[in-house]
């Protein structure tokens, strides 16, 4: 069972903060975050792996699945296509319209094309044994 100060805590990271939770070992995955990074600030998002404590605390057991990509933003979760949508909207500029794009197509249709794409990510894209380790300079935007 949580503790207060742990539940509190998570609560008041999930109050201020936009979290990318990703599949940490997958090559796909690491790539996403790797695009997205140097796109934002300090403070303006947070990344932590689906297999890390954080994502265990914070999310529910549904969504600690590998099969997608999670992102809590201004106190929702989304999920698969519109996850990467709003995360793209979020990076703005050139990303913008595509974020709206796919979030105006019908996810039924979205979403077919992004487990489609998960489901043989490992196989094109790679797996690691291990999580994707955030550099020294990177640390601050990572979670776990």
């Amino acid at each position: 069972m949580k503790n207060m100060k742990e539940t509190r805590s998570a609560e008041s990271r999930l109050n201020k903060d936009r979290i990318l939770f990703f599949d940490g070992v997958c090559g796909l995955c690491s790539a996403l975050v790797d695009f997205a990074l140097p796109k934002f600030s300090e403070g303006q998002i947070s990344f932590a792996p689906l297999q890390g404590p954080t994502a265990r605390e914070l999310l529910s057991p549904r969504d600690l699945g590998l099969e997608y990509v999670v992102y809590y933003r201004d106190q929702k979760i989304y999920r698969k296509t519109e996850a990467v949508a709003y995360l793209l909207g979020d990076i703005g500029g050139a990303y913008k319209p595509i974020s709206i794009m796919l979030r105006t197509l019908p996810r039924f249709i979205t979403d077919f094309f992004y487990d489609l794409v998960a489901r043989y990510r490992y196989r094109i894209f790679g797996k690691s044994e291990t999580c994707r380790l955030p550099t020294p300079q990177e640390r601050k935007f990572f979670l776990d």
